[in-house]
């Protein structure tokens, strides 16, 4: 049974929003159907965490621009840290707010047909491109009423186009830096790497609104077509006043090979889906990820890779960390679909838990519809080795530094496959942070 709900959104508001943005008609027809099928849908149900309560609703969604600036050091001093001193890639998009604070794209890239904009831009210059893959194959309109409401509401975002047989060897880096406390964020990323092509992509998201609540209604959509290979890294970083909603689809065919590493570092309450369809025989994905929980945030992450075609291969690895009154639930769900003969999945999920109060779940889960396969799975959820911490201790570290060591060892495997010196760092010292 489905709940009507009102949004304080009207289709006027809508078609004035895409008229101001001067997007193609296909695009202003979306947002309006989008608006009237959020008002009837359901809510997403992620698995024993109860989100009713959850604000996604109430929010301020203007669009807000913030200052552009002509080079990184004239930056704040908390956005230095994204960057390595000299060592900038070249390929870097800001977006302050809503609107494009700083991009840059190496020339011959760009006389390779490589696209590294934001979605404003796209829709405009590359408006056929960007309608052949956005909300249809990965992501749908009425997944639920938090991918509808995404799709009326879109504010942001980046856009990325590898041509067929194009390496980038250098990363594409974007930072999405929430600086107004109050708009919320309805972000879409759309990478479409074409076959035989290879990119390696890596984003932030970054906010500081501890007491202003808002929201942030994220999209990805990644589309690896034959024989292409795509590395996309995240570190999530909103503050505990931002609600989330993290939605994060690939699609990889033939022989392509999709890896995710993500760092997800939020204060607030946070829903965070991320799964991959291997639709072409050979393709493989590797999906990483790690979190660290604390106060009385709610999280519930699920990585999920689901296998069509034959010979796949697909890891998932998540680590969590919980203090405080922290509540995480961890789902790894692999399924092999009838036909995808000799595949192969794997997951492994641990949480590791510094206080009595908190709780974090793993639940590993095996979907098998083919008998010609191989399949495997491990999870734990536990609290710090005192045996860990005794040698530790007996070397004469201090309590707080050998619980530190333990908590980072724990991590890596997952933080060291962030592709970005910088953005490992970065991630570091999040995780840092956090902990103490």
């Amino acid at each position: 049974m489905t709940v009507e709900t009102k949004f304080p959104f009207d289709k006027e508001y809508i078609n004035q929003f895409s008229e101001e943005r001067n997007e193609p008609k296909w695009m202003k027809s979306l947002r309006v159907n989008a608006l009237e099928l959020a008002e009837t849908l359901e809510m997403p149900k992620p698995d024993k965490t109860k989100i009713g309560k959850w604000n996604f609703s109430k929010f301020k969604h203007e669009f807000t621009s913030g200052d552009a600036v002509s080079s990184i050091k004239d930056l704040p001093a908390e956005m230095q840290a994204y960057f390595d001193g000299e060592n900038i890639t070249e390929n870097l998009l800001i977006q302050r707010n809503h609107s494009v604070a700083y991009a840059t794209l190496n020339e011959e890239l760009k006389a390779k047909g490589v696209i590294f904009t934001d979605i404003f831009t796209a829709l405009n210059e590359y408006s056929e491109l960007v309608e052949k893959y956005y909300m249809k194959d990965a992501v749908a309109v009425d997944q639920n009423r938090l991918t509808a409401l995404h799709a009326a509401l879109m504010n942001g975002g980046i856009f990325v186009y590898i041509p067929k047989n194009v390496q980038v060897e250098e990363p594409l880096q974007a930072i999405f830096w929430q600086e107004d406390h109050e708009t919320a964020l309805f972000n879409h990323v759309l990478v479409v790497a074409e076959e035989g092509s290879s990119l390696t992509y890596v984003e932030n998201y970054i906010s500081q609104n501890a007491e202003q609540e808002t929201v942030a209604n994220i999209i990805t959509e990644v589309f690896a077509h034959d024989n292409a290979q795509v590395a996309y890294g995240a570190v999530d970083n909103f503050a505990a006043g931002t609600t989330t909603y993290v939605n994060r689809r690939g699609v990889a065919e033939r022989d392509a090979k999709l890896d995710w590493a993500l760092g997800q570092m939020n204060d607030g309450n946070t829903v965070s889906e991320n799964i991959t369809y291997l639709l072409g025989d050979n393709a493989t994905s590797e999906a990483k990820a790690v979190s660290v929980g604390r106060g009385k945030q709610t999280q519930n992450f699920t990585s999920s890779i689901r296998q069509y075609g034959k010979q796949t291969d697909a890891y998932i690895l998540q680590r969590g960390v919980m203090k405080g009154s922290a509540t995480t639930i961890f789902n790894a769900i692999g399924k092999i679909e009838h036909g995808g003969s000799k595949s192969n999945s794997e997951q492994e999920s641990r949480v590791l838990m510094l206080s009595e109060n908190a709780r974090g779940d793993a639940n590993p889960i095996l979907l098998i519809d083919e008998d010609d396969v191989t399949a495997g799975h491990a999870a734990s959820v536990g609290r710090v080795d005192p045996l860990q911490m005794y040698y530790l201790m007996s070397r004469g570290l201090k309590q707080e530094e050998a619980e530190r060591l333990v908590i980072h060892g724990f991590l890596a495997p997952v933080v060291s496959q962030i592709p970005i010196e910088s953005v490992r760092k970065q991630l570091t010292q999040v995780i840092e942070r956090k902990v103490n």
